[in-house]
């Protein structure tokens, strides 16, 4: 199983976690679709929870910050190997920062910005804490894309800001899809997806998606209508393996899919 004890190279989603209402929904919710047991964060961490997968810390849930209206939503992390010097290039290429880079006690450095298109997302400096240390199995983080309706601008930020080329899935012409590789490598580690692309997209502004990977779409899109959550999408097959975008029951998306085996190399 796909595991890591060591920090992500910078510009690799490395870190997901969820802000909601009622951390103690979501921590039954969650527990019971991917079956993460879910342990307590330090009392000075301010209610965090972390859910783990064989011992390996999968995702993080946590209430919303007290005094700031926003809606439950999966927050993904791209990795730094400075928090401060990946601020100053997305000012820079022309996002924001929302808040200075901040300690978070002896476990990382990070803050949140926002891209050049309007979309949020967190900054992970590993310290004592390096992000996922389980993916790409059955009830952990596999993907992570950015839906924008500026594909263009968002690549050209992205970019400038951590050194991305973009590549066609599967090999392929884009087409409205592009995965992202680092700097020196043509491996995918995330994607960007044109929504003016997509016909049936909704008009909603640019955001990241999470996806997790589970062993039976259908099964697991169905258990989320039973603990009170809904299907944005249903389950259908994709190049990559049959997928579903649903919702928690404290309205947070996200994707589900089961991942397709690579084919056997002669």
């Amino acid at each position: 199983m796909p595991t890591r004890d060591s920090a992500w190279p910078e510009g690799t989603p490395c870190w997901v976690d969820c802000q909601v209402d009622d951390t103690k929904a979501a921590r039954e919710f969650y527990g019971r679709l991917f079956g993460w047991q879910i342990e307590d964060g330090p009392e000075e961490f301010g209610g965090y929870l972390m859910a783990m997968k064989y011992g390996k810390a999968a995702a993080g849930i946590g209430p919303k910050p007290e005094g700031m209206p926003m809606p439950s939503v999966w927050t993904t992390y791209l990795a730094a190997d400075s928090a401060d010097a990946v601020a100053d290039k997305i000012t820079a290429a022309g996002g924001q920062v929302m808040m200075p880079p901040f300690d978070v006690a002896d476990v990382g450095r990070m803050f949140v910005g926002l891209d050049s298109t309007g979309g949020a997302f967190g900054v992970w400096q590993a310290m004592s804490h390096n992000g996922v240390g389980i993916c790409n199995e059955p009830g952990t983080l596999c993907w992570n894309e950015l839906h924008t309706r500026q594909y263009d601008e968002a690549k050209r930020f992205y970019g400038e800001v951590f050194g991305y080329s973009y590549q066609g899935m599967m090999g392929g012409s884009e087409n409205g899809y592009a995965t992202f590789s680092l700097p020196g490598s043509e491996d995918g580690v995330g994607g960007i997806c044109d929504d003016t692309a997509m016909p049936d997209a909704p008009e909603a502004p640019t955001h990241w998606l999470t996806w997790f990977a589970v062993d039976d779409v259908d099964a697991s899109t169905a258990l989320v209508a039973e603990l009170g959550g809904q299907a944005m999408m249903p389950p259908m097959d994709m190049p990559v393996g049959r997928a579903s975008v649903v919702a928690g029951p404290q309205g947070e998306f996200f994707g589900l899919i089961a991942l397709q085996a690579p084919p056997d190399e002669d």
